[in-house]
């Protein structure tokens, strides 16, 4: 307790905004409980109403509650951003330290296969495979996902190549350390600081990139409460009711700001801590 107590007070904006993250995480998992009404259930003679006391960012053209549809929005694209970032992340990591460790034809066919995807725009081949696939949430996933793991592979295998130079782990494989010890004891605990740090980072911007694939077509489909959707739907009727969009616009901004500066003060924290245990070691 006095060291969780330590850590706070030493790390106060790291704090506060791991407050205001999980406070967004109960948000999303509490939606029907703090949503004044139903996102979905259509009123149209309450259609294009401005924000008033029973409506606190007004109605959208079939007249449902935009907070409502905001709140759970926080739903979708969170849970559909961390399920992609968690599926990059594992991918991405298993297929760099493989690439790096064994090297050989095995990095030559990651790498290969890595050098295709990176050789064309990641949004538009992502555009294309969610067009081949259809427009939903899980496609526009799978299509971001195969073009997003690449990052973390060449990430890894760097790190892998790396590490691979240093004295212990040579006296690990002259010793007769098994390659699944080397990798689990040695090299993970070194390389996932690193990708750790880029996966919190890449919260934000695969919410952007979700939203962006819904905004376009190629994600959530009506009547889905997503906030790419919502921007869409919104974007004819600007002039007239500009909180169809201003709302959304918003709550996509906050939640990528958040997570992008948990990621920046975790760096900081990590590249601390490595430093001062590569100054203890010297």
């Amino acid at each position: 307790m006095k060291n969780i107590t330590t850590f706070i007070k030493k790390n106060k904006v790291f704090s506060a905004l791991i407050v205001i993250a999980i406070a967004i995480g109960l948000i999303a998992i509490f939606a029907p409980v703090f949503a004044p009404h139903d996102p979905y259930e259509a009123e149209l003679q309450n259609a294009f109403q401005a924000p008033s006391s029973e409506h606190l960012l007004g109605t959208d053209k079939l007249g449902r509650d935009v907070l409502s549809r905001v709140i759970y929005g926080t739903r979708i694209s969170l849970s559909a951003s961390l399920i992609l970032v968690l599926l990059i992340f594992l991918i991405g990591t298993i297929a760099g330290i493989l690439s790096g460790y064994f090297g050989g034809i095995v990095n030559a066919v990651i790498m290969r296969i890595s050098d295709m995807m990176i050789s064309f725009p990641g949004m538009v081949l992502a555009i294309a495979m969610a067009g081949i696939m259809g427009a939903s949430v899980k496609n526009a996933i799978i299509a971001l996902m195969l073009v997003s793991w690449t990052k973390y592979a060449r990430l890894a295998r760097s790190l892998v190549l790396k590490i691979c130079e240093e004295d212990y782990i040579h006296a690990a494989r002259v010793t007769g350390c098994k390659t699944t010890t080397i990798i689990v004891k040695y090299l993970l605990p070194n390389i996932l600081p690193t990708l750790i740090i880029t996966a919190t980072t890449d919260i934000g911007t695969m919410i952007l990139e979700l939203a962006g694939l819904s905004f376009l077509g190629f994600g959530a489909q009506a009547p889905a409460a997503e906030w790419g959707l919502m921007l869409n739907e919104g974007r004819a009727y600007l002039l007239n009711c500009p909180w169809l969009m201003i709302a959304p616009g918003v709550a996509i901004c906050i939640v990528v700001i958040v997570f992008n500066l948990i990621g920046d003060k975790l760096r900081d924290i990590l590249d601390v801590r490595q430093e001062a245990s590569e100054s203890e070691a010297v």
